[in-house]
């Protein structure tokens, strides 16, 4: 007998598996809607925002792609060239979750992974259920021909969603204020500073005292922009006593980032010391004046700042409400002497240069370069020039390094009289309707300081 039930035993156990093998063979697979509720749902219902945001600051989130139901959700995504019906994973719609990976901030990729994760997997399994779905494909067949809901998608359009990208700022950001951290040197820029440089001797001994009387604070400018980037907008969401943020996205012209370099020096105690600096109103630096309110790398400086505050504030809702980001620097200088006497010491002119467009005979409508400065004492003004990049623009297109070339321009001044830069610190005064104080020359374009295309004031007519 216990012969017999132990060769029992092994077959009943082959068929109890064998049954089983043959059950969950039988199982059905998880239809779409399963799927939509038990996985895409709760990435719509979720009060977090989505793994968007690690690319763009505004305007999107993944929850823009989802509709209340699986089947509205898929025709949306379908009408829209998001899915792949041969070939689910490659789908746009998981092409642009994915786009995370891209990012060159290895820490914000590693904040957002997970959540990104979730989501692709989430939506992959989905639209495979989808894909294979015989009776939703022949009703999506049905509803080619028709448009998706208009909710479906970002709300805002192409261009603000565009503008809005995390790339897009950071690029700005190096036009804008990155190009300028050698106004820092060397007290906020330690890695420009070269210890094997016999000329760094004393800068490297300067910057070694400030840090080591004010902390670490001081390396404000860091390896790279996107380290630098990202450091700042961290440290400015945390409010801290006493101290105004580097980056002041309720009023820009309030930012350390600007206040700081516009400053002058500590006032001095009894003993001629100068006093700890000030990090709230009235600001003072220990660095002393490395640039004038309204200066050219003021007005870029307080332009990037107010478009970040605006991108982080969801405001921009139309293109047109989208700032002129156009701007490349270039280490070409204009220089006026003998400035007009009409024009106040201090007062602030833009200069825009406009390029001849040959087979026209005329010059082009809009200015394809500025710089902006402050009339001096002595009746000069100087500044380097910011190139505004335009497919459009005739003849002087500039070249990879974004520098002009040498030919025939056309220089216009635009006198800040009404001091509207006072309040719209990023607005560029050229109107096409108007007429300026202009002067044809034949630019060489060269760079440097020293090497600037000089013109007489007096000549502008």
């Amino acid at each position: 007998m216990r012969s017999y039930v132990a060769k029992l035993v092994p077959c009943l156990l082959c068929f109890s598996v064998c049954v089983t093998i043959v059950v969950r063979a039988a199982e059905p697979e998880p239809s779409p809607l399963a799927i939509f509720e038990q996985r895409i749902m709760p990435i719509f219902a979720s009060p977090k925002p989505s793994s968007c945001v690690q690319c763009h600051l505004a305007s999107v989130d993944l929850k823009n792609y989802i509709l209340p139901s699986s089947t509205a959700t898929f025709h949306s995504l379908r009408q829209h060239g998001l899915v792949n019906l041969s070939a689910p994973r490659e789908s746009k719609i998981l092409k642009l979750i994915a786009m995370g990976e891209q990012d060159l901030d290895a820490g914000a990729k590693l904040i957002h992974a997970k959540t990104r994760t979730a989501e692709y997997e989430a939506f992959a399994a989905w639209l495979e259920a989808c894909c294979h779905d015989d009776a939703l494909l022949a009703e999506a067949a049905q509803t080619d021909e028709h448009a998706g809901p208009e909710t479906f998608g970002p709300s805002k359009p192409l261009e603000v969603v565009r503008h809005n990208r995390k790339d897009r700022l950071l690029d700005s950001f190096v036009r804008n204020i990155w190009s300028q951290r050698m106004r820092c040197f060397p007290c906020h820029t330690p890695h420009e500073i070269n210890v094997d440089n016999p000329q760094h001797q004393e800068p490297s001994k300067r910057h070694a005292d400030y840090v080591s009387e004010y902390g670490q604070k001081m390396n404000l400018f860091l390896e790279t922009p996107e380290q630098t980037l990202r450091t700042w907008i961290i440290s400015s969401r945390k409010p801290r006593q006493n101290h105004l943020p580097l980056i002041n996205v309720d009023n820009p012209a309030e930012s350390l980032l600007v206040l700081k370099p516009t400053a002058k020096l500590p006032a001095k105690d009894a003993d001629g010391k100068l006093l700890a600096p000030s990090s709230v109103l009235p600001v003072s630096h220990m660095g002393g004046l490395k640039m004038h309110v309204n200066d050219h790398s003021y007005k870029a400086f307080v332009t990037w700042i107010s478009d970040y505050a605006k991108v982080v504030g969801d405001a921009y809702q139309q293109a047109g409400d989208l700032p002129l980001d156009n701007w490349y620097p270039t280490e070409q200088f204009l220089k006026v002497t003998t400035a007009p006497q009409d024009w106040p010491v201090l007062s602030t002119v833009q200069l825009f240069v406009f390029a001849w467009d040959a087979p026209t005979s005329q010059w082009s409508r809009e200015p394809i370069a500025f710089t902006q400065a402050l009339v001096t004492p002595r009746h000069l003004l100087q500044g380097p020039l910011f190139v505004m990049v335009d497919e459009q623009a005739p003849q002087a297109e500039p070249d990879a390094q974004h520098a002009l070339p040498s030919g025939k321009y056309l220089i216009r001044a635009c006198v800040d009289g009404e001091q509207q830069l006072n309040e719209q610190p990023s607005l560029l005064l050229f109107d096409t309707a108007k007429e300026y104080p202009s002067i044809e020359i034949d630019a060489a374009w060269k760079t440097g300081f020293k090497e600037a295309e000089t013109i007489d004031g007096e000549k502008l007519k």
